[in-house]
């Protein structure tokens, strides 16, 4: 089975109202579920937003996936210009410098902690006006640097269309696989069911978008995640909420169906990694009533992983 990293941030109540005893009993229910063999967590200037050294010392020995993008959304709407793809020298230079913070960070769980953080997400902004060659300059400057052995990956986010609003409007998947390449560093792309949704507007066109990244050779993961056309329980319509498996929560309107799941995960083939981003249901209060809600989503992932067409050799 394809090792599975479930997103504690965006199921966790606690990384809001801070709750050491609700975070632990999360964090060691969500590894304790099948199949899974570590977290998605954030970077928000430091390791953990709240209390480092707890989280330090209460990781368990898992697989860890670094992701900044909360603390990436910040700063471009604090500087409109910020991002790895930023044709403004000072705008690219703040992305990188922030990046110079998430790698010591890496190297520091790395030294303390049991966990092994293997993959550490980059993101394309700003949000509009991101260029090819600027995110092209950016990857050769990170492939110089060490994240503690973790791999490299651009975590695709809905791009500026020109057709509707967007929720990120970081660069296209195209833009994104073509720095990639121009620049020749050893950086993948990862893909967020949700967020390709959100840009495309279409679950076909979603699965479309997997396929071209997976035929790049770039492909390193998938990430099952919901959105919605219209307004719900979890938030507006094409809001990046995490929405859950429509067969889950019928009530939240979500896009994201089993049948939907089996083509996203038939298009991505073999891929290295897969990963499950759902909210907490809005009834959700304590740690008990969280792990029903990504084990019910996470038993359809499975259910749909299972049932998604077998790669064959080439």
């Amino acid at each position: 089975m394809t090792p599975v990293l479930v997103s504690a941030y965006a199921a966790s109540p606690a990384f809001r109202a801070w709750d050491p005893h609700l975070e632990g009993e999360l964090m060691a229910g969500l590894c304790a579920l099948p199949e899974v063999s570590g977290l998605e967590v954030p970077w928000l200037g430091g390791i953990h937003p709240h209390d480092e050294e707890w989280f330090l010392r209460e990781l368990p020995a898992i697989e860890l996936a670094v992701t900044p993008l909360p603390w990436v959304m910040g700063r471009c709407a604090a500087m409109p210009g910020y991002g790895l793809a930023s044709p403004d020298d000072a705008g690219r230079r703040a992305a990188l410098n922030d990046l110079q913070r998430v790698r010591g960070d890496v190297h520091r769980l790395a030294e303390r902690s049991r966990a092994r953080v293997t993959t550490v997400m980059l993101h394309s902004a700003p949000r509009g006006g991101g260029s090819v060659e600027a995110l092209r300059s950016a990857l050769d400057e990170l492939a110089a640097w060490d994240f503690a052995g973790a791999r490299l990956v651009i975590e695709h986010c809905d791009a500026d269309t020109g057709v509707h609003p967007f929720e990120k409007g970081f660069l296209s998947v195209d833009a994104e696989i073509d720095a990639i390449r121009a620049s020749g560093a050893p950086v993948g792309v990862w893909m967020n069911w949700g967020r390709s949704l959100i840009e495309t507007r279409d679950p076909a066109a979603v699965s479309a978008q997997i396929a071209r990244a997976e035929s790049s050779g770039l492909l390193a993961g998938l990430s099952l995640s919901g959105a919605a056309a219209v307004d719900g329980p979890y938030g507006a319509a094409w809001a990046d909420a995490h929405l859950p498996f429509a067969e889950v929560d019928p009530s939240s309107r979500s896009l994201l169906t089993c049948p939907a799941a089996v083509d996203a995960l038939g298009a991505a083939g073999a891929v290295d990694r897969l990963g499950l981003k759902v909210s907490r249901h809005p009834d959700d209060r304590n740690s008990v009533d969280v792990l029903g809600t990504v084990a019910a989503n996470l038993g359809a992932m499975l259910r749909t992983a299972a049932s998604a067409p077998t790669p064959t050799a080439a």
